[in-house]
């Protein structure tokens, strides 16, 4: 008993740490899109900052919980997505469409920010013509998040395209939702486009 205990706690511990993680890394890519703003568009800039503070209160406050609600998450992917969208220039087609039959469904916070976010670091091209597709549904307590963006991958010297954020969504799977996920990610043979496919069954 004293060792399922021991191990318990551990456990709490890897997955607070995780979570924290992705609260500076979610921050820092933010910081980086309204930096860029405030030189192209300094009114769409102050507005994104007004959006930034909603979204961490979410992340903040909202999240401390081990489960939040479906509709919770949902409603800050969509201002994480409005938030982004200041940003994007005219030859960037984004598409998100949500099909969610249970909003009070519990599901573990920011499970699908890191997905979404690295659909904006690495689908967008400021010369080229890009897109973003973001499908989220739920269904008989099984929640898909699908998305498909063109394909700009970052240069190396480009510390926000790092994979730290991927690496941990993987490990918080791992543990919250063992054998009862999968995530399919990868880019098309031409390599233009790149895929995510995440989807957890979630247990009453």
């Amino acid at each position: 008993r004293q060792l399922r205990e021991q191990k318990q706690k551990m456990t709490e511990a890897e997955l607070a740490w995780l979570k924290n993680q992705l609260n500076p890394h979610f921050l820092f890519n933010t910081l980086n899109n309204i930096s860029s703003l405030t030189q192209t568009s300094p009114s769409n800039a102050q507005k994104a900052i007004g959006q930034l503070s909603e979204l961490l209160r979410y992340a903040l406050y909202e999240t401390q919980p081990k489960e939040v609600s479906l509709n919770g998450e949902i409603a800050f992917i969509k201002n994480y997505i409005n938030l982004m969208t200041l940003r994007s220039a005219g030859n960037v087609e984004i598409k998100s469409e949500f099909v969610i039959h249970n909003s009070q469904l519990l599901i573990a916070p920011l499970v699908f920010l890191t997905p979404v976010e690295n659909a904006f670091k690495h689908g967008i091209s400021p010369t080229e013509a890009s897109f973003i597709h973001i499908h989220i549904s739920e269904n008989d307590q099984e929640v898909i998040c699908e998305i498909r963006n063109s394909n700009f991958p970052k240069e190396v010297w480009d510390k926000s395209g790092s994979g730290v954020g991927l690496e941990q969504v993987s490990r918080r799977l791992e543990i919250l939702y063992p054998g009862a996920y999968t995530w399919s990610k990868g880019t098309s043979r031409d390599g233009k486009c790149y895929e995510s496919k995440l989807s957890i069954k979630i247990k009453e």
